[in-house]
């Protein structure tokens, strides 16, 4: 009896295998299920991206229902079936002008009577119409309104470009095309117009990449840069560019600490004390590579050039020392006084270490 009823529970069970695996939940794989539009204004209207599918498994898909968490997304798809292998799209509006800010918006797909349900992303940053026009572009150069004299592309490493997007106000009286736009810059740096047109009294926006290992410098540095639009030779306006750059390093595992290069410093901190705006001061750091590998002293940045350093070679063997000598002129400068010095080097770690010199001025 038994024996009987554990046959019939097999066959039960083989059974319900079958028809599971006959009627298998279609699985779609989405190129991408986040997108990131960037920045978006209000005034360049509707933004449209596509989510592209494809059914992996199961008899057939046909999306039965797309909701979207915010009216200020609307979809569109296809109600045709699909078989394995075959291919659709989800195409989504957003609409600017109902955000301020950083925004992340839900799309939920379901099909095949609500066993398929998948999540999508809308991102981005919007900005809406500036009330006040000079307050927000306080900085005008030709026609071109912009919030900053300078463009600052913040930390920049050498391991892949950084891109910023520079946003400004044509205060003109002609559109501002995209097919019209040039630009001279340094090889690493590369700039484009985002929107293929800006109207009068519109925003557009700059999109500028900045390939760091295209140049062999680290620490704050500055470039200048043209821009117009039409003919080359006619009048260009001028741009500064500022970027840190650093030297990037791949984590390391815990058993290669004590192998890989290591800076240490005598001191982190030098206090001078009361000083005489007339007395330039001199002191010495001891640099030292405690680690078992060369250590590289790639670059010694002040940030004043009323500092002045030096040191013997740029290279130390696992085990040795060396002093940095720092001068430091304090002419012109008067009460609490402070000075950053930072170090380069191929310390994985800490691959730029600050050294500061502090100080009051009579």
């Amino acid at each position: 009896m038994i024996r009987l009823f554990l046959f019939l529970f097999s066959g039960l069970l083989f059974g319900f295998q079958g028809f599971a695996q006959q009627q298998a939940v279609a699985k779609l794989v989405w190129k991408v299920n986040r997108i990131d539009l960037g920045t978006v204004l209000e005034e360049q209207g509707l933004k449209s991206v596509t989510f592209d599918y494809t059914v992996s498994q199961g008899s057939y898909f046909a999306i039965q229902e797309v909701v979207t968490d915010c009216g200020c997304t609307t979809v569109s798809y296809s109600k045709d079936s699909l078989g394995i292998g075959e291919s659709g799209n989800i195409s989504v509006e957003f609409d600017p002008s109902s955000a301020s800010g950083f925004f992340s918006k839900l799309v939920l797909v379901r099909g095949n009577q609500g066993q398929v349900q998948d999540s999508l992303y809308v991102e981005g940053i919007a900005l809406p119409y500036p009330a006040n026009l000079d307050r927000n572009y306080p900085v005008k150069l030709e026609f071109l309104g912009l919030r900053m004299k300078k463009v600052s592309m913040g930390d920049v490493f050498d391991n892949e470009p950084k891109v910023k997007y520079l946003e400004f106000f044509n205060y003109g009286t002609q559109t501002l095309e995209k097919l019209d736009f040039n630009a001279k810059s340094p090889a690493y740096i590369q700039i484009q117009q985002v929107q293929d047109l800006v109207r009068p009294q519109e925003r557009g926006l700059l999109k500028i990449s900045y390939e760091a290992k295209q140049r062999p410098e680290l620490g704050v540095v500055s470039d200048k840069i043209w821009i117009n639009w039409g003919k080359e030779e006619e009048g260009k306006i001028e741009l500064e560019v500022l970027a840190d750059l650093f030297d990037y390093f791949p984590p390391i595992s815990k058993d290669r600490l004590e192998e890989v290069p290591q800076l240490m410093m005598s001191d982190k901190v030098i206090q001078l004390g009361e000083i005489s705006s007339n007395a330039v001061q001199r002191r010495s750091v001891t640099l030292s590579n405690l680690g078992k590998e060369n250590l590289e002293i790639r670059k010694v940045q002040g940030n004043c050039p009323c500092l002045i350093t030096e040191y013997p070679k740029s290279l130390l063997l696992p085990g040795e020392m060396m002093e940095l000598n720092l001068v430091f002129d304090p002419v012109g400068r008067k009460g609490i006084d402070q000075r950053n010095i930072y170090i380069f080097t191929n310390d994985p770690v800490n691959p730029v270490q600050l050294l500061v010199i502090k100080s009051r001025v009579d």
